[in-house]
């Protein structure tokens, strides 16, 4: 999603290079934005299966909600970044030039980065702090998840870099619950 974010940061001067020189890599990140979504969606149910009855209803409404509208918004996102690649196979030489594509590109990059991070900065707040309460993986993942959630929601504006905290932390929390259950050799609710 890195590199869709980059292609697609609003700015007058972009002549839309992109469109001709690196539309190949734009397309395999388009393709492979599904995959991920669901990926997510698993990691979720994954959670949500370990916490077992221990979840609270508030703290998982937050968590179930924030999570769902973080992989809606992503796929809006690569939806609204396909609709350019599609307008400029049929437009190639007039699309750059528009004022449509300037909405199209400033429309795709905030939807990326101020709403479908923020929804996954406060994903990561309510997944730390049901961390917190139910234990169902080590402290430190928890405040290493409130510190990413932080950059995320202060920073996603200004720093196209914050996007892998999201990605990273949820790899951490995946890796420690593998490790989890391959010393307790059950995948049951604590």
């Amino acid at each position: 999603m890195l590199l869709v974010i980059r292609m697609v940061r609003p700015g007058l001067n972009d002549s839309g290079e992109w469109l001709r020189s690196e539309v190949w890599k734009v397309t395999l990140a388009l393709n492979l934005i599904p995959f991920a979504g669901v990926a997510f969606l698993w990691f979720i149910g994954v959670l949500r299966h370990r916490l077992g009855a221990a979840e609270d209803r508030l703290l998982a409404t937050v968590f179930l909600g924030s999570g769902l509208l973080f992989v809606a918004l992503l796929f809006v996102s690569a939806s609204a970044i396909g609709a350019i690649l599609v307008s400029y196979a049929v437009w190639p030489m007039e699309l750059p030039r528009s004022s449509t594509f300037l909405l199209a590109r400033s429309f795709a990059y905030h939807l990326t980065t101020t709403f479908a991070l923020k929804m996954a900065g406060v994903f990561m707040l309510s997944a730390s702090t049901i961390v917190l309460r139910t234990r169902i993986a080590p402290r430190r993942t928890a405040i290493l998840g409130y510190a990413a959630a932080l950059i995320i929601l202060i920073g996603s504006q200004f720093m196209d870099w914050t996007f892998f905290a999201f990605p990273l932390w949820v790899l951490v929390v995946s890796m420690e619950i593998l490790v989890d259950e391959f010393r307790n050799g059950t995948s049951k609710p604590t």
